[in-house]
């Protein structure tokens, strides 16, 4: 005994062509993303959080430190591409309690350094 069901074929193409067609639609537009993708971009946000939490007190640092504007005259006359390695080596860009640089912090640091005005 074997049952007619017509309709079944073109019910389950449909089934098919529509959760593809939700997935194309919901990625592209709707901005749907992978756990991987959110992940990422969470990373990227909390990195750029830390970078402007704590580019003032990287360069409040190096303005308060004893000859300031002998080092701040020091720094400009370095090509900006080293700028950050000084900024680096001095500890400026070195959290409280961290052990190595940030190199975002320092890189913004020296951004705001290289505007001031000897």
């Amino acid at each position: 005994m074997q049952l007619q069901m017509p309709w079944f074929k073109p019910a389950a193409w449909g089934v098919v062509i529509g959760a593809i067609g939700t997935m194309i639609i919901g990625f592209s537009w709707l901005g749907w993303t992978l756990g991987s993708t959110a992940e990422r971009m969470a990373v990227e946000r909390t990195n750029s959080a830390v970078i402007v939490a704590l580019t003032p007190s990287c360069v409040a640092t190096f303005m308060q430190q004893p000859g300031a504007a002998a080092k701040l005259t020091e720094f400009q006359k370095i090509e900006s591409w080293r700028q950050r390695e000084f900024i680096e080596a001095g500890g400026w860009a070195t959290p409280r309690g961290g052990k190595a640089p940030n190199s975002g912090v320092a890189t913004a640091c020296a951004e705001e350094l290289a505007k001031t005005k000897t």
